[in-house]
């Protein structure tokens, strides 16, 4: 299995990443040895993931994410709020 998520960093800007082991992943990023854009706005907060089959498909869905606006995201992120609360 593969995560694609979208991080919140501490500057309110918004990451979007994949994965394969979303609780270790988040905590690299957070120990300042994730991504060079989330390095520099720690801490980040998990606010959206999906779980996906394939590394092709985590790919995929990390890429039309990116291609988002900022009110498209929000809107996405929005829709799982009360999952992230059991994770």
């Amino acid at each position: 299995m593969y995560y694609v998520y979208v991080l919140q960093c501490a500057d309110k800007t918004l990451y979007t990443g994949y994965t394969n082991d979303l609780q270790k992943r988040i905590k690299v990023h957070n120990l300042g040895k994730g991504a060079k854009y989330t390095r520099a706005r720690l801490p980040v907060t998990l606010v959206y993931y999906e779980e996906v089959e394939t590394k092709s498909i985590a790919l995929s869905r990390e890429h039309g994410i990116k291609k988002m606006t900022r009110k498209q995201k929000e809107i996405l992120i929005s829709t799982q709020n009360d999952l992230l609360e059991v994770f």
